[in-house]
């Protein structure tokens, strides 16, 4: 009886080995995405990882901006070696972009293109007052605005206000681009303003001229909307 019970069990044990079932091991693809990687070049953040099977690099506005969009982009044999190669499409960019620019002889600076300017407004944190006062002198074009109907567009009671919160503008326009003056002896309220523009002929008596935009960003404000 009991060599019986002794096989039995050996018997039973050996059926219930036998049927169980195994695990299923699930092999994770060896071509699942890595985690992005985030990083700066010059004014544009970059962003970088495996994309189906190859590595690549994005440049986008750095923010904190309100600008969306693909700026250039880059693929490498490695991570390390597309970023390196967005860095070089990023650089000859800037060159171009630089050589593209004209001299203002007026103002003794070389005004940014359309492309430029278009970029530049749409990432640098301008005011509501600045943003109106550009406008009104876009739809102005060569004619411009004088002082006290600038200071009204962006609804500033004093003259003197407006004057400083478009030459503000200018220089944040100006360090955006990397833009610099020829002139060592200008004040920097008179700096940010010849990065916007330019004055008209002097009118009657000794009132000041006119502000007008310089025509590369009246266009790239119209283009705007």
């Amino acid at each position: 009886m009991t060599r019986f019970s002794m096989e039995g069990r050996t018997a039973t044990g050996r059926d219930l080995f036998k049927d169980k079932k195994k695990k299923k091991v699930v092999e994770r693809p060896s071509d699942t995405p890595a985690a992005v990687q985030l990083g700066e070049h010059g004014r544009y953040q970059i962003k970088s990882g495996r994309l189906s099977g190859e590595y690549v690099a994005r440049a986008f506005p750095k923010p904190p901006t309100n600008a969306r969009g693909l700026i250039a982009e880059a693929r490498g044999a490695t991570e390390e070696a597309a970023i390196a190669a967005l860095h070089e499409v990023i650089d000859a960019r800037e060159v171009r972009r630089t050589g593209d620019r004209r001299m203002d002889r007026a103002t003794g600076i070389t005004v940014p293109s359309i492309e430029e300017y278009a970029e530049a407004v749409a990432q640098v944190a301008l005011s509501r007052p600045q943003r109106a006062m550009l406008a009104a002198l876009a739809v102005a074009d060569d004619g411009g605005l004088s002082e006290m109907r600038l200071a009204k567009a962006a609804g500033y009671q004093s003259i003197a206000s407006a004057v400083r919160a478009f030459a503000s503008a200018g220089l944040l326009i100006a360090s955006y681009l990397s833009v610099e003056t020829s002139s060592e002896d200008v004040t920097s309220d008179q700096d940010g303003t010849t990065f916007m523009g330019y004055r008209g002929e002097q009118r009657k008596g000794d009132k000041p001229g006119n502000w007008i935009l310089h025509a590369e960003l009246r266009e790239a404000i119209r283009a705007a909307g």
